[in-house]
């Protein structure tokens, strides 16, 4: 950019007095992070309704007066979205006391050029969406205002496409040239976490500056906030969408100080357990227009706790409702060992007994891009505990033969369940028989036998709703806190499967879902026996009682 001829700051307090707008310390703070950050990636998440993109316009616009050479090019969601964000840079260079005679008479909202830019193929500021074809352009900056809406995020599939669209700014940056983010998170697979985690500066407001949250409130009536109120005090809000509630000091609750915690600190006391949800916030970015009951408004009006922290909050999470958080399940990460004394077999995990198990196919042709061939294992203690040990997707053909004649069974996906079968001592497979499961149960059998492996297997009709039955199957133990899983469950593909999962949505990626609810509602089987025949030699043991052995299922 040439010399400065005047700050960012300067430009933007003079527009505010053209359109008479009080100008708030979060807007000056904002101002001067993005005049001197000069980093190559930047993102700017600041809380919905703060005015970000208002003021990023008049940024373009002071960007223009101190170089009309400048080059940028506005990618958002979709043309129009992107659009708003020309306009309202031209209506600034159009309206600024500095800006006069910059503009041509009739400035295009998808292009323009301003008067004393030297670049006739590309305009001063071009408007896309981010499927429109951008392989011709150049510019200098990139300005991603937007360009992640709940829309094209919605699955795995859509946000990956969305960061192959966003990989295409390699090819339109001039060396020495930037990007910047602005924009609230959709999901909990968010672009802008992902660009900050990868070196991108960051300037993140989020509504509230402190916070905390307690969930379960049926019992206590004393609540700690480990933090100093602001000149605004503490802000308590109970409940989300139509049941919340912004309460008043004095009437629904008293602010007891902390005798062993920092000055400031203090505890928060109900007469009653207020038995729904807690937030106690403190520090609001912009208490002269959220005031409290504009608050209470936005919260009312918010269906969902993950809507109120992505926009308001600026974590990173999924917009709509789900009834089913990964987070909500207990990690571990050991396999499960077998044990054989005077000829009975006992299976341990830890110092746990494990007494049945049972797993559960989904059968698909386990192709890339199509439905997952989905095989899930689940073991239970005595406690009423559900361990959900093997979540794995099966590839390739139902089976493969040795010859034309189809007489030994050599690869496939029966061959991969066998293998699973061996290695954690699986007694029982229910094997969904809709659509092309109809002939899968007998194939399986086949490989079974002739790997000499005892394991029954049993066909099973899914009549219900797929949805209702991955709640069913899913919901209750993770409410009830007894659903396990092990880590290499949860870092595979059914962490992110779970966490888009809607429960309104006919046709989404579920497989993992599926089979995994599908193992927890069959039939425990007990372990009681090994499925394969037992190491070589055990039957000369030298020891004068049969002893014990153990077979580790370990990597």
């Amino acid at each position: 950019m040439a010399s400065k001829r005047i700050s960012f700051l300067a430009f933007f307090l003079l527009w505010a007095k053209v359109m008479n707008w009080k100008v708030p310390t979060l807007h000056v703070r904002i101002c001067q992070w993005l005049e001197f950050c000069d980093d190559p990636v930047r993102v700017l998440m600041v809380f919905r309704g703060a005015a970000k993109s208002t003021i990023y316009a008049v940024y373009k616009a002071w960007q223009l007066y101190n170089d009309p050479t400048w080059v940028s090019l506005i990618w958002a969601a979709d043309g129009p979205l992107s659009k708003k964000l020309t306009r309202d840079t031209i209506n600034v260079l159009r309206r600024h006391p500095l800006c006069g005679g910059m503009l041509p008479t009739k400035p295009g909202a998808q292009m323009f050029w301003v008067t004393g830019a030297n670049d006739a193929r590309n305009a001063s500021m071009t408007a896309v969406g981010v499927n429109q074809n951008v392989t011709s352009a150049r510019a200098r900056d990139i300005d991603y205002d937007d360009v992640e809406v709940p829309k094209n995020i919605r699955t795995a599939e859509a946000r990956e496409n969305l960061r192959a669209k966003i990989q295409e700014s390699t090819f339109i940056l001039v060396p020495g040239g930037r990007e910047t983010y602005i924009g609230t998170p959709h999901t909990h697979d968010s672009i802008y976490p992902e660009q900050v985690a990868a070196g991108a500066a960051l300037l993140k407001i989020p509504l509230f500056e402190s916070s905390i949250r307690y969930e379960d409130t049926s019992k206590r009536t004393r609540y700690a906030f480990p933090f100093e109120p602001g000149e605004d005090g503490i802000y308590v809000i109970v409940g989300i969408h139509k049941a919340a509630r912004l309460l008043k000091e004095g009437d629904d609750y008293t602010i007891e100080k902390s005798a062993i915690l920092p000055e400031g600190y203090g505890s928060i006391v109900f007469q009653q357990p207020p038995g729904a949800v807690l937030d106690i916030y403190a520090r609001c970015a912009w208490p002269e227009r959220f005031t409290r009951a504009d608050i209470e408004k936005r919260r009312k009006k918010t269906r969902t706790l993950n809507y109120w922290d992505s926009q308001y909050m600026l974590e990173a999470k999924p917009i709509t409702e789900s009834r089913l958080d990964p987070e909500h399940i207990k990690a571990y990460d050991m396999h499960p060992r077998l044990e054989t004394a005077n000829r009975a077999v006992r299976m341990m995990l830890g110092s746990v007994q494990i007494f049945s198990g049972r797993a559960y196919w989904d059968p698909a042709k386990g192709k890339v891009g199509g439905d997952t061939s989905a095989f899930s294992l689940i073991l239970d203690d005595g406690y009423g505990n559900h361990y959900w040990h093997v979540a794995q997707g099966l590839v390739g053909e139902m089976a493969e033969f040795d010859d034309s004649k189809n007489t030994r069974i050599t690869g496939g996906q029966v061959m991969q369940i066998a293998e699973l079968v061996r290695r954690f001592n699986i007694v029982h497979i229910e094997v969904e028989t809709n659509g092309l499961g109809n002939f899968m149960p007998q194939l399986l059998l086949r490989a079974l036998k002739q790997e000499g492996l005892r394991c029954g297997v049993k066909e099973h009709i899914a009549r219900t709703n797929k949805n209702e039955r991955i709640l069913a199957g899913l919901e209750p133990p993770m409410k009830s806190g007894v659903l396990w899983a092990h880590v290499d469950v949860l870092n595979g593909p059914m962490w992110d499967e779970m966490k888009d999962w809607n429960p309104a949505v006919k046709e989404q990626p579920d497989g993992y879902l599926d089979s995994g609810s599908g193992a927890i509602l069959a039939a425990p089987v007990r372990i009681n026996y090994l499925v394969g025949k037992p190491t070589a030699g055990n039957d000369k043991d030298w020891r004068q009682s049969a002893g014990v052995h153990e077979v580790t299922f370990e990597n």
